[in-house]
């Protein structure tokens, strides 16, 4: 497993549609993808999981990865915040 601490930056959090973009960032990747906001562990590649864990900007989020792919899965996801999830 190995994972990464980053804060979300994008003005709305993870509402729909960076939720959405998050999630096409992490899906090609066969790894579990798991994060971790606000004491709440969720699966990442779940869209109602990433809603439901309200988590607005600013947040600080742990992104863990577990699976034959781990590295490059959390790569994509640390890019995917960083850039702002298309907003």
């Amino acid at each position: 497993m190995v994972s990464a601490k980053t804060t979300v930056i994008n003005p709305m959090g993870l509402h729909l549609r960076p939720a959405q973009v998050f999630i096409k960032a992490i899906a090609p990747f066969a790894s579990e993808v798991d994060i971790t906001a606000n004491g709440r562990t969720v699966n990442a590649k779940s869209i109602m999981n990433l809603m439901a864990a309200c988590i607005k900007q600013g947040t600080e989020i742990e992104i863990q990865c577990s699976g034959p792919d781990e590295q490059e899965a959390l790569d994509a996801a640390l890019r995917a915040i960083a850039s702002g999830l298309g907003e």
